[in-house]
């Protein structure tokens, strides 16, 4: 199983997570992302389950697709855990 772990309190609103992964990265009024799906775990800090069923039945890799999210946040607040 791997997990998107997300700081969004340092989130500055570049919104290249949801430009190259919109299946799981929305914008949101406040000019922050959304981690679609995430639970908040602490104060800012929101992470999603990624299960292996579902890494399989997505059409694009749905861990590609969130490290091409990470890569391309300017301020590095998304980490993927395999």
């Amino acid at each position: 199983m791997a997990k998107i772990i997300y700081n969004r309190k340092e989130c500055i609103g570049a919104a290249s997570c949801a430009a190259v992964c919109p299946e799981f990265w929305v914008m949101n009024e406040d000019g922050k992302a959304d981690l679609i799906g995430g639970k908040e775990i602490s104060d800012g800090i929101f992470e999603r389950e990624i299960s292996d069923e579902e890494k399989t039945q997505a059409q694009k890799s749905v861990i590609a697709c969130n490290k091409e999210a990470a890569e391309s946040c300017p301020v590095n607040v998304i980490k993927i855990e395999e």
